[in-house]
Protein backbone atom coordinates (compact mmCIF):
# COMPACT_ATOMS: atom_id res chain seq x y z
CA UNK A 1 0.00 0.00 0.00
CA UNK A 2 2.58 2.32 0.88
CA UNK A 3 4.83 1.90 -2.37
CA UNK A 4 1.53 1.82 -4.26
CA UNK A 5 1.14 5.61 -2.42
CA UNK A 6 4.57 6.47 -2.95
CA UNK A 7 4.65 6.00 -6.69
CA UNK A 8 1.24 7.48 -7.27
CA UNK A 9 2.67 10.78 -6.05
CA UNK A 10 5.76 11.16 -6.77
CA UNK A 11 6.69 8.95 -10.18
CA UNK A 12 5.86 11.93 -12.61
CA UNK A 13 3.99 9.63 -15.07
CA UNK A 14 1.60 8.22 -12.43
CA UNK A 15 0.57 12.16 -11.01
CA UNK A 16 -3.30 13.43 -11.20
CA UNK A 17 -3.13 14.75 -14.59
CA UNK A 18 -4.17 18.26 -13.17
CA UNK A 19 -0.95 18.08 -10.53
CA UNK A 20 0.97 16.84 -13.59
CA UNK A 21 -0.02 19.62 -15.72
CA UNK A 22 0.81 22.66 -13.46
CA UNK A 23 3.55 23.69 -15.44
CA UNK A 24 1.63 23.33 -18.71
CA UNK A 25 -0.55 25.38 -18.00
CA UNK A 26 1.90 28.35 -17.26
CA UNK A 27 3.35 27.70 -20.78
CA UNK A 28 -0.75 28.24 -22.16
CA UNK A 29 -0.69 31.39 -19.98
CA UNK A 30 2.99 32.38 -21.64
CA UNK A 31 1.93 32.09 -25.10
CA UNK A 32 -1.98 33.33 -24.99
CA UNK A 33 -0.46 36.52 -23.03
CA UNK A 34 1.72 37.14 -26.13
CA UNK A 35 -1.03 36.38 -28.98
CA UNK A 36 -3.53 38.55 -26.80
CA UNK A 37 -5.84 35.31 -26.71
CA UNK A 38 -6.45 33.02 -24.32
CA UNK A 39 -7.63 30.27 -26.99
CA UNK A 40 -4.99 31.35 -29.58
CA UNK A 41 -4.66 28.23 -30.61
CA UNK A 42 -8.37 27.60 -32.04
CA UNK A 43 -7.42 29.07 -35.21
CA UNK A 44 -4.72 26.05 -35.98
CA UNK A 45 -7.34 23.68 -36.77
CA UNK A 46 -10.14 25.74 -37.96
CA UNK A 47 -12.48 22.27 -39.19
CA UNK A 48 -12.54 21.47 -35.13
CA UNK A 49 -14.40 23.47 -32.69
CA UNK A 50 -11.71 25.22 -30.46
CA UNK A 51 -9.26 23.32 -32.41
CA UNK A 52 -9.83 20.13 -30.79
CA UNK A 53 -9.18 21.38 -27.56
CA UNK A 54 -11.96 19.75 -25.70
CA UNK A 55 -15.67 18.91 -26.24
CA UNK A 56 -15.02 17.88 -30.19
CA UNK A 57 -17.25 15.35 -31.81
CA UNK A 58 -14.77 12.08 -32.82
CA UNK A 59 -17.47 11.33 -36.18
CA UNK A 60 -17.21 14.66 -37.40
CA UNK A 61 -13.18 14.35 -37.41
CA UNK A 62 -13.17 10.92 -38.50
CA UNK A 63 -15.21 12.46 -41.36
CA UNK A 64 -12.55 14.08 -42.53
CA UNK A 65 -9.93 11.40 -42.98
CA UNK A 66 -9.72 8.71 -46.14
CA UNK A 67 -12.38 5.50 -45.84
CA UNK A 68 -8.86 3.37 -46.66
CA UNK A 69 -7.32 4.31 -43.26
CA UNK A 70 -10.72 4.07 -40.83
CA UNK A 71 -11.77 0.93 -39.27
CA UNK A 72 -15.49 0.86 -39.78
CA UNK A 73 -17.58 2.76 -37.80
CA UNK A 74 -21.16 3.75 -36.89
CA UNK A 75 -22.55 6.81 -35.28
CA UNK A 76 -25.23 5.93 -32.70
CA UNK A 77 -27.45 9.08 -31.64
CA UNK A 78 -28.78 9.15 -27.61
CA UNK A 79 -31.66 7.35 -27.39
CA UNK A 80 -31.87 5.21 -30.53
CA UNK A 81 -33.83 2.18 -31.06
CA UNK A 82 -31.49 -1.00 -30.54
CA UNK A 83 -32.84 -2.57 -33.61
CA UNK A 84 -31.95 0.42 -35.45
CA UNK A 85 -28.39 -0.14 -34.01
CA UNK A 86 -28.37 -3.57 -34.80
CA UNK A 87 -29.11 -3.30 -38.33
CA UNK A 88 -26.79 -0.36 -38.68
CA UNK A 89 -23.76 -2.33 -37.57
CA UNK A 90 -24.36 -5.31 -39.60
CA UNK A 91 -25.28 -3.45 -42.70
CA UNK A 92 -21.35 -1.85 -41.65
CA UNK A 93 -19.49 -5.37 -41.73
CA UNK A 94 -19.18 -5.01 -37.78
CA UNK A 95 -19.05 -7.96 -35.92
CA UNK A 96 -18.54 -8.54 -32.06
CA UNK A 97 -16.00 -7.73 -30.20
CA UNK A 98 -16.39 -3.99 -30.86
CA UNK A 99 -15.37 -0.52 -29.32
CA UNK A 100 -17.93 1.19 -28.04
CA UNK A 101 -16.90 5.06 -27.27
CA UNK A 102 -18.59 8.19 -26.54
CA UNK A 103 -18.84 10.73 -29.28
CA UNK A 104 -17.54 13.48 -27.21
CA UNK A 105 -15.17 12.44 -24.85
CA UNK A 106 -11.35 12.41 -23.57
CA UNK A 107 -8.78 10.50 -21.86
CA UNK A 108 -10.39 6.56 -22.27
CA UNK A 109 -13.75 7.67 -20.40
CA UNK A 110 -16.43 5.05 -21.44
CA UNK A 111 -14.36 3.51 -23.87
CA UNK A 112 -15.00 -0.11 -23.52
CA UNK A 113 -14.60 -3.41 -25.71
CA UNK A 114 -17.85 -4.80 -25.93
CA UNK A 115 -18.31 -8.72 -27.15
CA UNK A 116 -21.96 -8.69 -27.56
CA UNK A 117 -25.22 -7.78 -28.45
CA UNK A 118 -26.88 -8.45 -25.16
CA UNK A 119 -23.73 -6.66 -23.56
CA UNK A 120 -23.95 -3.67 -26.01
CA UNK A 121 -27.43 -3.00 -25.49
CA UNK A 122 -27.55 -2.71 -21.66
CA UNK A 123 -24.12 -0.27 -22.11
CA UNK A 124 -26.02 1.73 -24.68
CA UNK A 125 -29.36 2.02 -22.13
CA UNK A 126 -26.94 2.73 -19.30
CA UNK A 127 -25.27 6.12 -20.88
CA UNK A 128 -28.14 7.72 -23.09
CA UNK A 129 -25.62 10.22 -25.33
CA UNK A 130 -24.20 9.88 -28.90
CA UNK A 131 -21.81 6.84 -29.33
CA UNK A 132 -19.55 5.54 -32.00
CA UNK A 133 -18.86 1.76 -32.11
CA UNK A 134 -15.69 0.79 -34.23
CA UNK A 135 -14.47 -2.62 -34.93
CA UNK A 136 -11.70 -4.16 -33.07
CA UNK A 137 -8.90 -4.30 -34.60
CA UNK A 138 -6.43 -6.85 -34.22
CA UNK A 139 -3.40 -5.49 -35.42
CA UNK A 140 -0.52 -6.10 -32.90
CA UNK A 141 0.68 -2.80 -32.58
CA UNK A 142 -1.26 0.66 -30.99
CA UNK A 143 0.95 3.84 -31.66
CA UNK A 144 0.53 7.51 -31.40
CA UNK A 145 1.58 9.63 -34.17
CA UNK A 146 1.78 13.54 -33.50
CA UNK A 147 2.53 15.75 -36.75
CA UNK A 148 2.01 19.67 -38.12
CA UNK A 149 2.22 21.40 -41.01
CA UNK A 150 2.22 25.29 -42.02
CA UNK A 151 -0.21 26.46 -43.71
CA UNK A 152 1.83 27.34 -47.17
CA UNK A 153 1.92 23.07 -47.01
CA UNK A 154 5.76 23.40 -47.73
CA UNK A 155 7.09 22.77 -43.91
CA UNK A 156 5.62 19.21 -42.72
CA UNK A 157 6.83 17.37 -39.50
CA UNK A 158 6.08 14.62 -36.96
CA UNK A 159 7.55 15.55 -33.72
CA UNK A 160 6.01 12.61 -31.38
CA UNK A 161 5.86 8.74 -31.49
CA UNK A 162 4.52 6.63 -29.19
CA UNK A 163 4.63 2.98 -29.00
CA UNK A 164 1.89 1.45 -26.47
CA UNK A 165 2.31 -1.48 -24.28
CA UNK A 166 -0.51 -3.09 -23.12
CA UNK A 167 -1.59 -3.86 -19.63
CA UNK A 168 -1.18 -7.44 -19.23
CA UNK A 169 0.14 -10.08 -16.71
CA UNK A 170 2.11 -13.48 -16.75
CA UNK A 171 0.94 -16.17 -15.00
CA UNK A 172 2.96 -18.86 -12.34
CA UNK A 173 0.25 -21.44 -11.74
CA UNK A 174 -0.43 -20.62 -8.38
CA UNK A 175 -1.46 -16.89 -8.10
CA UNK A 176 -4.41 -15.26 -9.09
CA UNK A 177 -4.78 -12.32 -11.71
CA UNK A 178 -4.91 -10.13 -8.63
CA UNK A 179 -2.20 -11.16 -6.43
CA UNK A 180 0.07 -11.36 -10.15
CA UNK A 181 -1.21 -7.05 -10.82
CA UNK A 182 -0.07 -6.26 -6.70
CA UNK A 183 3.41 -7.30 -7.69
CA UNK A 184 3.29 -5.01 -10.25
CA UNK A 185 2.98 -0.85 -9.51
CA UNK A 186 1.16 0.58 -13.02
CA UNK A 187 -0.92 -3.00 -12.73
CA UNK A 188 -1.33 -2.54 -8.74
CA UNK A 189 -2.71 1.04 -9.76
CA UNK A 190 -6.01 -0.16 -11.55
CA UNK A 191 -6.85 -3.12 -9.26
CA UNK A 192 -9.64 -0.96 -7.70
CA UNK A 193 -11.17 -0.36 -11.29
CA UNK A 194 -11.19 -3.87 -11.99
CA UNK A 195 -12.85 -4.82 -8.92
CA UNK A 196 -15.61 -2.74 -9.96
CA UNK A 197 -15.59 -3.92 -13.21
CA UNK A 198 -14.21 -7.31 -13.76
CA UNK A 199 -13.85 -9.16 -10.15
CA UNK A 200 -13.98 -12.67 -11.85
CA UNK A 201 -11.49 -12.46 -13.82
CA UNK A 202 -9.14 -10.76 -10.77
CA UNK A 203 -9.75 -14.25 -8.88
CA UNK A 204 -8.87 -16.08 -12.33
CA UNK A 205 -5.34 -17.77 -11.88
CA UNK A 206 -3.65 -17.87 -15.26
CA UNK A 207 -1.35 -20.78 -16.07
CA UNK A 208 2.16 -21.16 -15.56
CA UNK A 209 4.09 -19.10 -18.65
CA UNK A 210 0.54 -18.11 -19.73
CA UNK A 211 0.52 -14.16 -20.96
CA UNK A 212 -3.36 -12.90 -19.85
CA UNK A 213 -4.26 -9.11 -21.49
CA UNK A 214 -5.85 -7.54 -18.76
CA UNK A 215 -6.80 -3.73 -20.85
CA UNK A 216 -7.78 -4.25 -24.84
CA UNK A 217 -7.80 -0.33 -24.81
CA UNK A 218 -4.95 1.75 -24.68
CA UNK A 219 -4.62 4.55 -22.68
CA UNK A 220 -2.13 5.56 -19.66
CA UNK A 221 -4.84 6.20 -17.56
CA UNK A 222 -6.08 2.75 -17.80
CA UNK A 223 -2.45 1.16 -17.26
CA UNK A 224 -1.17 1.30 -20.41
CA UNK A 225 2.94 1.94 -20.33
CA UNK A 226 3.51 4.28 -23.40
CA UNK A 227 7.00 4.04 -24.74
CA UNK A 228 8.84 6.88 -26.67
CA UNK A 229 9.22 5.96 -30.36
CA UNK A 230 10.62 9.04 -32.10
CA UNK A 231 13.82 7.40 -33.00
CA UNK A 232 11.49 6.03 -35.81
CA UNK A 233 10.81 9.52 -37.67
CA UNK A 234 12.72 9.08 -40.40
CA UNK A 235 12.13 10.04 -44.49
CA UNK A 236 10.07 7.14 -44.78
CA UNK A 237 7.36 7.82 -41.75
CA UNK A 238 7.37 11.31 -43.17
CA UNK A 239 6.29 10.42 -46.91
CA UNK A 240 3.97 7.59 -45.30
CA UNK A 241 1.98 10.53 -43.18
CA UNK A 242 2.33 13.85 -45.40
CA UNK A 243 0.14 12.88 -48.40
CA UNK A 244 -2.82 12.09 -45.60
CA UNK A 245 -2.41 15.18 -43.71
CA UNK A 246 -2.20 17.45 -46.30
CA UNK A 247 -5.59 16.09 -47.76
CA UNK A 248 -7.27 17.33 -43.88
CA UNK A 249 -9.11 20.39 -44.98
CA UNK A 250 -7.89 23.22 -41.79
CA UNK A 251 -6.28 20.62 -39.39
CA UNK A 252 -2.84 21.92 -39.17
CA UNK A 253 -2.06 19.94 -36.18
CA UNK A 254 -2.87 16.84 -34.93
CA UNK A 255 -2.63 13.17 -33.02
CA UNK A 256 -3.38 9.77 -34.86
CA UNK A 257 -4.15 6.95 -32.35
CA UNK A 258 -3.70 4.13 -34.65
CA UNK A 259 -3.39 0.56 -35.04
CA UNK A 260 -0.78 -1.16 -37.37
CA UNK A 261 0.70 -4.79 -38.46
CA UNK A 262 4.44 -3.76 -37.54
CA UNK A 263 6.44 -0.67 -38.21
CA UNK A 264 7.73 -1.34 -41.48
CA UNK A 265 3.66 -1.60 -42.54
CA UNK A 266 2.91 1.83 -40.82
CA UNK A 267 6.10 3.19 -42.97
CA UNK A 268 4.47 2.35 -45.90
CA UNK A 269 1.38 3.97 -45.16
CA UNK A 270 -0.59 0.70 -44.18
CA UNK A 271 -2.64 1.82 -40.41
CA UNK A 272 -5.86 1.87 -39.72
CA UNK A 273 -6.82 5.43 -37.42
CA UNK A 274 -9.24 4.66 -34.72
CA UNK A 275 -9.02 8.64 -33.60
CA UNK A 276 -7.44 12.07 -34.62
CA UNK A 277 -6.76 14.57 -32.08
CA UNK A 278 -6.97 17.96 -32.42
CA UNK A 279 -4.54 20.55 -30.76
CA UNK A 280 -4.53 19.24 -26.95
CA UNK A 281 -3.27 15.77 -28.63
CA UNK A 282 -0.31 15.40 -26.10
CA UNK A 283 2.79 14.52 -27.22
CA UNK A 284 2.16 11.15 -26.01
CA UNK A 285 6.01 9.90 -25.74
CA UNK A 286 6.64 11.88 -22.88
CA UNK A 287 5.17 9.62 -20.62
CA UNK A 288 7.86 6.93 -21.59
CA UNK A 289 9.11 5.68 -17.47
CA UNK A 290 12.53 6.14 -19.01
CA UNK A 291 12.28 9.71 -20.06
CA UNK A 292 12.53 12.14 -16.89
CA UNK A 293 9.86 14.82 -15.99
CA UNK A 294 12.08 17.64 -16.98
CA UNK A 295 12.81 16.23 -20.37
CA UNK A 296 8.59 15.90 -21.24
CA UNK A 297 7.86 19.63 -19.84
CA UNK A 298 10.96 20.61 -22.42
CA UNK A 299 8.58 18.70 -25.14
CA UNK A 300 5.45 20.38 -24.28
CA UNK A 301 6.70 23.49 -24.14
CA UNK A 302 8.23 22.80 -27.54
CA UNK A 303 4.78 21.83 -28.73
CA UNK A 304 2.78 25.07 -27.08
CA UNK A 305 5.19 26.97 -28.88
CA UNK A 306 4.90 25.13 -32.24
CA UNK A 307 1.15 25.95 -31.79
CA UNK A 308 1.70 29.55 -31.40
CA UNK A 309 4.11 29.40 -34.26
CA UNK A 310 0.85 27.78 -36.19
CA UNK A 311 -1.42 30.32 -35.05
CA UNK A 312 0.49 33.31 -35.99
CA UNK A 313 0.79 32.03 -39.27
CA UNK A 314 -2.78 31.71 -39.47
CA UNK A 315 -3.23 35.04 -38.71
CA UNK A 316 -1.24 36.24 -41.38
CA UNK A 317 -3.81 34.28 -43.74
CA UNK A 318 -6.62 35.95 -42.06
CA UNK A 319 -7.63 33.12 -40.11
CA UNK A 320 -9.01 34.53 -36.13
CA UNK A 321 -9.17 32.82 -33.08
CA UNK A 322 -12.63 31.93 -31.54
CA UNK A 323 -14.20 34.61 -29.85
CA UNK A 324 -13.95 34.50 -26.38
CA UNK A 325 -17.66 34.80 -25.61
CA UNK A 326 -18.03 32.02 -28.02
CA UNK A 327 -15.20 30.03 -26.60
CA UNK A 328 -16.57 30.39 -23.06
CA UNK A 329 -20.48 29.28 -24.45
CA UNK A 330 -18.60 26.30 -26.07
CA UNK A 331 -16.20 25.25 -22.77
CA UNK A 332 -19.68 25.60 -20.24
CA UNK A 333 -21.79 23.14 -22.59
CA UNK A 334 -19.05 20.68 -22.34
CA UNK A 335 -18.61 20.80 -18.28
CA UNK A 336 -22.52 20.52 -18.63
CA UNK A 337 -22.38 17.23 -20.97
CA UNK A 338 -18.63 15.93 -19.09
CA UNK A 339 -20.99 16.53 -15.57
CA UNK A 340 -24.42 14.47 -16.59
CA UNK A 341 -21.58 11.46 -18.21
CA UNK A 342 -20.29 11.37 -14.96
CA UNK A 343 -23.50 11.36 -13.11
CA UNK A 344 -24.90 8.26 -15.27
Amino acid sequence: MIKKWLSKWTAWEFLPWWLANVPVYGFWLWFAARSRHLVFFSNVNPSIPLGGAMGESKHDILRLLGPEILPKTVFVPGGQAFETVERAIAEAGIDFPLIAKPDVGERGFLVKKISSAEALKEYLLRYSVDFILQEFLAHPMEMTVLYHRFPDSRRFGITSVCIKEFLSVTGDGSSSVRRLMQKDVRAELQVQRFELESPEMLDSIPDKGETLLIEPIGNHCRGTKFLNGNHLIDRALLDAFEPVCLQLPGVLYGRFDLKCESLEALKRGEFKVMELNGVFGEPAHVYDPAFGMWRAYRDFYRHWRLLFDLSRAQLRRGVFPTRHTEALQFVRRYFRYKKQLEAL
